[in-house]
């Protein structure tokens, strides 16, 4: 991870690399099993509920509201968190949240730090940051753990190992733990990384764990996770340092409620997370003596100022979209070139970032289908369709004019202003019939129509337009 937050420094455009990623058989198998397996579970677990709408409808709600009263719930939850005994820190950007993480991790003489499964600090870059000055982060998700012992990056944001297969993580354990695993099987596989994380377990002072949610009205931070590793992290080291994002809180308890039962459902096609931490400041003796809260804006306020883009910020991270998506179960997480794949990625890494004349941020809205199935399956209602097609004339409108899309469009928009000159060019487009094929379509046309033609077939003009047929037969 670069300086450039949210997306990976470097990374290829989003259609480079699909193209890469669609040549690789493998890795379409395991991301269709996977996300065939997970849609139809999770299809059975709303089916389970008559007022799945309705909640919904209360998450979309109750996540307006935050955003639209975003700066008085800040100043509530700080209050709450710093009178129960924690400390609150602002980080406006991901260089400012990182250096506080670090900073307080070497005040505790740690060199090394547990960590729960987090977006926030994948968005920021934490572990890079860390290791370069001398902390050694340690993933203890499981999927977290195989990522990070691959030298890999993350596919899914649920599931960030979804592109490795049985035999690829047992090769990866084999090679990087102590105690390699003795077969391929899941409950083999989860027993080594079970023995290869209990000493750091133990032996940690300091835990960094993300937020799923806040509540605001009593400085409340909740983790919800399948393992338990989340536990033990929050519960275990002397300090624990939360970095969340200023969109994750929720104003009250019974707000709390209502995504309890949307995330799992959406998520793991659960009843409800098997462990659901929820820590409130301090208390002595029990749990960590230190708790410290990070607050990261890193693009969210910006975000928020777009009428349209903002509705991105509702997101609950339950990767539903993902899984349905068919771009991206042909094309798999890696492609996005962001710690955010799939279709929430490709409205919110963009946004994050801030950067529209960037072509790999501004490649993303382009890396979807506009099915709508995202949003079908959303909680939280956020129109993914609609921000995509508003990011789409945004990355328009950023490129600079002498772009040869721009221009075409130019030279379009000459051509239909004028009556005269539209009949003429229908005319001349009429001609291309005499290059089409048996099926009455264009198989290849010379550059820069070249470029839709190698991947799709194009029909031929008709010898009569409309305008010519009316013409002809009515005057």
């Amino acid at each position: 991870m670069g300086r450039n937050p949210v997306t990976w420094l470097g990374s290829p455009t989003f259609p480079r690399a699909a193209r890469a990623a669609l040549d690789d058989t493998q890795l379409r198998t395991n991301l269709r099993k996977a996300t065939t397996t997970i849609r139809a579970k999770r299809a059975e677990a709303v089916a389970e509920l008559d007022d799945w709408e309705r909640l919904r409808r209360a998450g979309e709600a109750i996540k307006d509201d935050v955003l639209a009263n975003l700066d008085t719930y800040l100043v509530r939850l700080e209050e709450a968190v710093t009178a129960r005994g924690g400390v609150v820190h602002w980080a406006r950007d991901a260089e400012e949240a990182n250096r506080i993480v670090h900073d307080l991790a070497r005040a505790k003489g740690a060199d090394e730090v547990v960590k729960v499964k987090s977006m926030a600090t994948a968005e920021i870059g934490l572990n890079e940051y860390l290791e370069a000055r001398g902390v050694r982060p340690v993933e203890t998700d499981l999927a977290e753990l195989i990522v990070q012992l691959g030298k890999d990056r993350p596919s899914h944001i649920l599931v960030p190992a979804i592109h490795r297969n049985r035999a690829e993580i047992r090769e990866i354990f084999s090679r990087t733990m102590a105690e390699p695993p003795a077969g391929d099987e899941p409950r083999v596989l989860a027993e080594a990384a079970r023995r290869h994380l209990r000493r750091r377990f133990l032996a940690a002072k300091v835990a960094v764990s993300g937020a799923n949610f806040a509540v605001a009205d009593t400085g409340s931070i909740a983790v919800v996770e399948s393992e338990g590793n989340g536990r033990m992290c929050v519960t275990l080291p002397e300090t624990l340092i939360t970095v969340m994002g200023i969109e994750k809180l929720v104003p009250t308890w019974r707000d709390l409620e209502v995504f309890l039962q949307l995330l799992p459902r959406s998520s793991t096609a659960e009843r409800m997370n098997p462990y659901t931490s929820i820590w409130t400041g301090v208390t002595p003796g029990d749990g960590p003596s230190e708790f410290h809260l990070v607050l990261l804006d890193n693009g969210r306020s910006a975000t928020l100022a777009d009428e349209v883009g903002r509705q991105a910020l509702r997101c609950i991270r339950c990767s539903a979209c993902l899984n349905v998506c068919p771009v991206y179960e042909r094309t798999g997480g890696q492609a996005y070139g962001s710690v955010y794949p799939g279709p929430i990625g490709a409205i919110l890494a963009p946004q994050l970032a801030g950067d529209m004349t960037d072509e790999q941020a501004a490649s993303l809205p382009y890396a979807s289908s506009l099915c709508g199935a995202c949003y079908e399956v959303c909680p939280v209602r956020i129109n993914i369709p609609e921000v995509l097609t508003h990011l789409r004339a945004q990355a328009v409108k950023a490129k600079p004019r002498h772009d040869p899309e721009a221009l075409a469009m130019s030279a379009a928009a000459w051509m239909f202003r004028d009556p005269r000159r539209y009949e003429a060019a229908q005319r001349a487009g009429s001609l291309s019939r005499f290059f089409a094929g048996g099926d009455g379509t264009l198989k290849r046309l010379p550059w820069p129509g070249s470029r839709w033609t190698a991947t799709r077939d194009v029909p031929a003009v008709p010898k009569e337009s409309f305008r010519m047929w009316w013409r002809r037969s009515r005057e």
